[in-house]
């Protein structure tokens, strides 16, 4: 591919230009890259489950044999801390090698089969067979915050490629090395693995322009995107008004409110406050868990976890964010809220003495107050948090049921907290995607059991999650074979189920042969 049009990458520590220009793909060789993912995805989807889970398994060991160079380029274009880098390419490979597993192990298909009764009264029941097949080339949009584990090699790609769908990156302009080399490793796995031309491919670029080319092309199917409120709604909005209309799965952010009922706050407000503090400025505040917002009843115990709030924050350094725009939202947000009428800036942090540092901010303020300015319940992507307070359990139950929806909610409380506040626990569970007791929201296990999604606006897919192995749902949908003929059953509908895998037949699971 050629361009006169190039970009670079910019070294947040100092605002400087990196080494290296990037082709900034025109809409032409855009359309080229996805009819070759187009081309592939019939040849790819049909890969037996061995050669896919190969494949994965392989992507995350030439990832790995990247070694240092990675890390370091890496650690240029964001300024994220080597060690943080180190845990997030394992996070990496881990989750390419455990949706390796569970192709491999194959039943996330979905398969069922409900035989025929030719003799039923007074009609006759077909045979009918279901499963999940995937959807076609999907765009995924490489977020900011990380790097590795929701960028090129993300969960958006791995649970993509493991549906059997091909995949086109959108790299994110922040990290163009980055994503050069982890989509370099990547195209060579297949290669070796035999997958065809077209299966992953990357394109780059610092203008909307490119992402838009990508989503509006006829043969993507679906998008993944990690990212602000505002890109992922441009993006769901672009593609509902192609003349057909395909899902985004976007993943746009959350303040994800903290409760701290009066029982916990009496026995542990400072232990509370202490680790609060942590999930604030973990990571400079640049998680889309960050408990941005707070909610306790006013008395003694409160006055203690403010102190401590003050304390710990105040203590915490500044930190390098992740771009100069990333640097220039936060501060504009730390202003608009210190705007705000009877707010009050109750703990800051450290100052920076070098570019686009960000001071941690504890911002406190009524609760009759914060219902009427809906503006403090917003994301400002750093660290920061508004701590509310109120007089009384049913205000707190009331700011519940008012929140929008979050990707998390946690409440710290003990068993009698539990007992009175039942009722928030089922306000929560309509709010949010994931509700955690007596801890912190940064940090989203991969697993089986893990849901990062949320209603919206937290994301445009609620049913959905980014993370965790129900990911790969994302990427499929249901096809029904009405009295099909044996010779044309894909594998895991055949009678034979050769490929050992489970299958709910007539209404059980089984995995006998039929």
């Amino acid at each position: 591919m050629s361009n006169s049009k190039t970009f670079y990458a910019i070294n947040p520590a100092n605002n400087e230009q990196l080494e290296k220009a990037f082709v900034v793909n025109t809409e032409e060789e855009i359309n080229e890259v996805v009819q070759k993912a187009a081309v592939a995805f019939d040849i790819y989807r049909k890969k037996d489950k061995n050669s896919i889970a190969d494949f994965l398994d392989l992507a995350a060991e030439e990832i790995m044999n990247l070694g240092d160079a990675l890390l370091e380029r890496c650690h240029l274009e964001t300024a994220l801390p080597l060690a943080r880098l180190t845990g997030e390419r394992g996070r990496t490979v881990g989750q390419l090698k455990l949706f390796a597993t569970v192709v491999r192990e194959g039943s996330w298909v979905d398969a069922r089969i409900d035989k025929a009764i030719p003799d039923r009264s007074p009609l006759p029941k077909s045979d009918i067979r279901h499963m999940l097949m995937p959807l076609g080339p999907v765009a995924v949009f490489g977020a900011s915050n990380f790097p590795l584990a929701f960028s090129v090699a993300g969960g958006d790609t791995a649970s993509a490629l493991a549906s059997g769908c091909t995949v086109v990156v959108k790299g994110h302009p922040a990290h163009p090395g980055t994503s050069e080399m982890v989509a370099g490793a990547i195209i060579k796995a297949a290669v070796a693995s035999g997958m065809p031309e077209g299966t992953f491919s990357l394109v780059q670029g610092n203008t909307n322009a490119v992402g838009e080319a990508l989503v509006k092309h006829p043969q993507i199917k679906a998008v993944g995107f990690t990212g602000s409120f505002r890109g992922g709604k441009a993006l769901y909005d672009l593609a509902n008004t192609r003349p057909e209309p395909i899902p985004v799965f976007a993943e746009m952010g959350s303040t994800n409110p903290v409760f701290i009922l009066p029982g916990a706050l009496a026995e542990r407000a400072e232990a509370i406050a202490t680790g609060m503090v942590g999930s604030i400025t973990m990571g400079v505040g640049q998680f889309c868990t960050n408990p941005g917002l707070a909610f306790v009843q006013k008395s003694e115990s409160s006055d203690v976890f403010c102190n401590t709030l003050k304390e710990k924050i105040g203590e915490a350094p500044a930190g390098t964010m992740l771009t100069l725009g990333i640097s220039t939202a936060y501060n504009n947000g730390l202003q608009s809220v210190s705007g705000t009428a009877n707010v009050e800036a109750i703990a800051k942090g450290k100052e920076g003495a070098t570019p686009n540092t960000a001071v941690a901010t504890v911002f406190k303020t009524s609760i009759d107050n914060f219902n009427q300015n809906q503006g403090l319940a917003e994301e400002n992507f750093g660290p920061s948090n508004v701590l509310v307070e109120a007089d009384t359990k049913e205000q707190i139950l009331e700011a519940a049921k008012n929140l929008q929806g979050h990707l998390t909610a946690t409440v710290h409380g003990t068993e009698a907290d539990f007992a009175n506040y039942g009722e928030l626990f089922d306000v929560l569970e309509k709010k949010v995607g994931r509700v955690l007791v007596n801890g912190y929201p940064t940090g989203v296990e991969v697993c089986h059991s893990m849901v990062h999604g949320g209603p919206y606006p937290a994301t445009t897919a609620p049913q959905s999650t980014s993370v965790g192995t129900n990911a790969i749902k994302r990427f499929v949908r249901p096809v029904c074979f009405q009295d099909y003929p044996a010779s044309l059953l894909p594998d895991a509908l055949k009678n034979e189920n050769q490929l050992d895998i489970w299958r709910l037949v007539d209404g059980e699971l089984t995995k006998s042969a039929i």
